[in-house]
């Protein structure tokens, strides 16, 4: 498995950004992956919450152990405190890492498929909304995943004391009258076109402050005929909780997960 630190410039943003982007390689301790699967891999989009960046997958999570053994790939993008939205103040983290980064990656990666069904994204918290979000808006990503997604956005009071109402209105501006930030907007236009409707799915920890949110969300979602794989245990928004159901992601996503022999 190779990992790479990249500092790459983005148009949209006009400015350096950073990601870290791990391949598998082939070893004497690998499986033996053939070259058909080498040259057309699926792609993980790994998003963080706020206040996280790049590294926080790695280095919080058990994960690059996870997948040492599977042919995956995996993009994990600095999406700062964006929401991965289009900010009001006119900085475009939506079309920096929802629409370019695919393509920067390609371009770097040629191995990296380009195929939504080999394109998957997933996220924690505010890295969850930023998920579905972009699979909603895009046609890029066919599986999204969320672990205790921010689902409903502002919506929450409890989140919305976390910062000052300035950054909420730079980051958002009227949810409610931008239906581009509104998850449920999103799906009901994606519902006209059923094929294009990515596989969805999204656990919450039943002691998480955003639990209500989601379990609202998931029902909206199936009131309108979007069907999505919906999971809850005891947790909180931490984690250590997403440490364990990163893997639970793994397992639901169209691959060959090999687990680790020692994690077993």
């Amino acid at each position: 498995m190779a990992l790479f630190k990249i500092s790459y410039f983005s148009n949209s943003l006009a400015k350096e950004m950073e990601m870290e982007v791990i391949l598998p390689q082939k070893t004497e301790n690998t499986p033996d992956w053939s070259q058909d699967l080498l040259s057309d891999l699926p792609v993980l989009y790994l998003l963080h919450g706020m206040g996280g960046n790049e590294n926080n997958w790695l280095r919080r999570t058990r994960f690059e152990r996870l997948i040492r053994n599977t042919a995956l790939a995996v993009v994990i993008p600095n999406g700062d405190l964006s929401w991965y939205n289009n900010t009001t103040y006119g900085l475009k983290y939506f079309d920096a890492l929802a629409i370019d980064l695919p393509k920067i990656v390609h371009e770097f990666f040629p191995q990296i498929s380009q195929n939504p069904d080999k394109n998957f994204i997933a996220g924690a918290s505010m890295g969850g909304y930023g998920a579905f979000k972009t699979a909603l808006a895009t046609k890029q990503f066919g599986y999204a995943a969320s672990l205790s997604g921010a689902l409903l956005g502002i919506e929450n009071k409890e989140l919305r004391t976390f910062r000052d109402a300035e950054y909420w209105h730079g980051v958002f501006g009227d949810q409610f009258e931008n239906p581009k930030n509104n998850l449920l907007e999103l799906a009901q236009r994606k519902i006209k076109n059923i094929d294009e409707i990515p596989k969805l799915f999204a656990w919450c920890g039943k002691e998480d402050f955003l639990f209500e949110d989601n379990e609202n969300l998931v029902n909206d979602f199936k009131n309108i005929g979007i069907n999505i794989d919906y999971r809850v245990n005891e947790g909180t928004h931490d984690w250590y909780y997403w440490d364990q159901q990163i893997e639970t992601v793994l397992e639901w996503l169209p691959i060959d997960y090999v687990k680790e022999e020692r994690l077993s």
